[in-house]
């Protein structure tokens, strides 16, 4: 009787030493939280979309990021050396591994892989960049052209 009180203090002892580490380093409240247990969602959902120009959503397909997640872009550097700069986004990585569509928000068009926004990108001291989309390299291509 005595080995069974002591192996089931034992085991009491190692899953209360298991929960404590879990929510010190993996859990919700940890800086290193990353959500991928059974019990959060395992990816995103339709209804994790958001309007193109909201902050912290992608302008290609309109899917909410996560803490962490960031967008492919390409920014040049200012050739007038002002606070105004050129740049491309390609877009996020749902759009970039094709788990949702890829549209431009100015013209409406689907986008292939291939295909980024062009955008206009100002630099503002001890703020956050504001970004401005001008189309797709499909429709500002047309409106140069059709000039």
């Amino acid at each position: 009787m005595g080995d069974f009180l002591q192996v089931l203090t034992l085991i009491i002892a190692g899953v209360l030493l298991f929960w404590f580490g879990y929510s010190l380093f993996l859990g919700p409240l940890s800086p290193s939280y990353s959500g991928w247990f059974p019990w959060t969602k395992w990816g995103k959902k339709a209804d994790d979309r958001g309007e193109p120009g909201d902050p912290q959503v992608c302008p290609v397909c309109s899917m909410k990021l996560e803490r962490g997640e960031s967008i492919k872009t390409l920014a040049f550097p200012s050739l007038s050396g002002g606070r105004d700069r050129l740049m491309y986004i390609r877009g996020c990585y749902s759009c970039l591994n094709k788990k949702v569509p890829r549209r431009c928000p100015v013209c409406g068009l689907e986008l292939s892989i291939d295909d980024y926004l062009v955008c206009r990108m100002f630099e503002r001291p001890n703020n956050r960049n504001h970004v401005h989309v001008m189309g797709c390299n499909r429709c500002k291509n047309m409106g140069t052209l059709a000039r």
